[in-house]
């Protein structure tokens, strides 16, 4: 069946011109440019980003002829102990840990840090330091930064690649990703952030056998320019158990797939961003945006409030022709401070972008139930002894197209079947306790995480069907804005929340202030809208996801290509 009226220009690989700038392509441009700056008595450092395919850069290193190499594996501490040291953090939990606030140097034998440091010192020709965190080593005379984005990351973990410095070649990929996200990428972030200044070239590793190389001045430059216009991440599809059909046709995807359940588009922390070089396509991790320009992306209130952490995400969730999300619940603040080290919580909202007559959601708990009841229930159906019966405990309202259903942390809800979501919510991503899930195994076979232990702790058991309904079903209302004459409607969030979302009907035009904050918006309806301001004219398209960074002050948005457009924007809270 088709989901649209017109045809989709969502672009799954947005990109942002650099004029002026290059980028060498491939490892011999790279050599050939590199060679140019390093003589018989350079220091250089070839500093990786964890998951970086280090056998790969080594074929470039041999080529220059070193006379000393200095290998960082031989100073971090032995996997065994690394992994020991981080028993606290890791926990034995299946999929949570707890946030690792540390430092790279913390898992390194200072004795031989201080050795390969003199060893520098001391040696007459040319040295080589490479590895994850060489910058710790020396700066050296030519400094190369080896980076890469989260999600390719994990691609090649469900390839087989292990995290950084242990053999967990064959470890559960939640596993994994649990020590990248509460460990590795931490520390990684830091070290890097703490080193831009340093750096003399940054290489885009994302696709094997494929780098791409800018220059300092050249990633510098485009991350200002990017900064100050509005701009796109790379968006990243996954199927799931309950995947649908609708973001195979309107993000214009693989139609051979069985499904796509979700997708990130407008999470920095795990999206890409791209850079056209004349033609040379370079992708770098959106973060490296966050860490570099944090004032100039979020504004000072938020960078104030969340430190260079992306606050707010927007991402898909696809039930058309498929199955229900699992009965989950997110954990409250004290709750993820105390367990898991986060600072804030993740609140988020149901947007239905679009939905069949008989979609639903989840939301919140009937009245009269018996919370004792419930949980042992879930438990006795995680044990396979019952069918839980959601319908018992569980208000489920229909769901239709433009919906808008908030979910602040506490409140049990998913999706039903045969509905796109739109989620904003705040970023903390991975903290879903999962209640109940339909009797149904992963893609890999084995049983979906479940985590009733957490979850019975954090329901909050007085959200209840009259609460709900005057609280987090469509709680939407007109607003004025000064200078527009559009229809504007606070949509959400809930005022236990710190998410504002803001729907504007467009025929003409709209304007918006930024209020110095980053705002986040995503064209929920019409073909495509053009954004105006003191940037050029920015195109976006029906369902993307787009970023105004609050280094701009005032924009205008209006249709393109179409009579009239639904935008739905977020933003932080004053």
């Amino acid at each position: 069946m088709s989901y649209l009226n017109f045809k989709s220009d969502y672009d799954c690989f947005p990109k942002t011109k650099i004029k002026e700038h290059k980028a060498f392509c491939g490892y011999d441009e790279i050599y050939r440019e590199l060679n140019k700056k390093i003589n018989d008595s350079s220091v250089v450092v070839f500093d990786y980003y964890p998951g970086v395919d280090e056998d790969e850069v080594y074929e470039l290193i041999k080529r220059f002829n070193f006379s000393l190499e200095i290998n960082m594996h031989d100073l971090f501490k032995d996997g065994k102990t690394m992994t020991e040291q981080m028993k606290y953090n890791l926990t034995d939990d299946r999929v949570f840990g707890k946030m690792y606030y540390g430092n790279l140097v913390d898992f390194m034998d200072e004795e031989k840090l201080k050795e390969a440091q003199n060893k520098i010192k001391e040696q007459n020709g040319s040295v080589i330091v490479y590895g994850v965190g060489a910058g710790l080593v020396s700066h050296g005379d030519v400094y190369v930064y080896f980076d890469m984005a989260r999600w390719q990351i994990q691609l090649r973990y469900r390839k087989g690649m292990a995290n950084y410095n242990v053999d967990n070649y064959d470890e559960d990929i939640l596993k994994k990703y649990k020590r990248g996200y509460f460990m590795e990428w931490r520390i990684a972030d830091k070290h890097k952030a703490e080193r831009f200044e340093c750096f003399d070239y940054v290489v885009d590793t994302n696709t094997k056998d494929e780098p791409k190389m800018i220059s300092k001045d050249t990633f510098k430059t485009s991350l200002h320019l990017l900064s100050k216009q509005p701009f796109r991440t790379v968006p990243y599809f996954d199927p799931g158990v309950w995947g649908g059909q609708w973001m195979k046709e309107v993000c214009n995807l693989d139609k051979n797939q069985p499904n796509y359940a979700w997708s990130f588009d407008g999470v920095p922390e795990e999206n890409s961003i791209l850079f056209d070089y004349d033609g040379v396509i370079v992708e770098l991790p959106a973060m490296d945006l966050v860490l570099y320009k944090p004032k100039e992306l979020l504004g000072e209130q938020v960078y104030a409030r969340f430190g260079a952490e992306f606050p707010i995400r927007f991402d898909f969730l696809d039930t058309m022709e498929g199955q229900n999300l699992s009965l989950q619940v997110h954990p409250l603040t004290e709750y993820i401070k105390k367990n898991f080290g986060m600072s804030y919580t993740q609140d988020e909202s149901y947007y239905i972008l679009d939905a069949k007559e008989d979609a639903v959601v989840y939301l919140g708990l009937k009245e009269g139930i018996q919370s004792d009841e419930m949980i042992a229930d879930l438990e006795s159906a995680q044990k396979g002894n019952i069918v839980f019966d959601a319908d018992k405990y569980i208000n489920k309202f229909p769901a239709k197209k433009h919906d808008h259903f908030l979910i602040p942390a506490g409140t049990c809800h998913c999706s039903g079947k045969n509905a796109m979501v739109l989620e904003i919510s705040a970023t903390p991503y991975i903290f879903t306790f999962k209640l109940w899930d339909w009797q149904r195994l992963g893609l890999d076979g084995l049983p979906r995480p479940i985590n009733i232990e957490h979850g019975k702790h954090v329901i909050q058991w007085d959200r209840t069907t009259k609460w709900v309904k005057e609280n987090l079903v469509n709680a939407t209302y007109e607003v004025k804005e000064e200078g527009n004459d559009c229809k504007i409607e606070h949509t959400g969030l809930h005022e236990l929340e710190f998410i504002e979302t803001r729907r504007y009907t467009i025929k003409n035009s709209s304007y918006h202030q930024t209020h110095g904050t980053v705002n986040m918006l995503n064209l929920v309806d019409g073909k495509s809208a053009v954004i105006e301001g003191d940037f050029e004219p920015f195109i976006v398209h029906y369902a993307e996801t787009f970023i105004i960074p609050a280094s701009i002050n005032e924009y205008t948005i209006k249709p393109y290509d179409c009579d009239e457009v639904k935008v739905l924007k977020a933003y932080v809270r004053s």
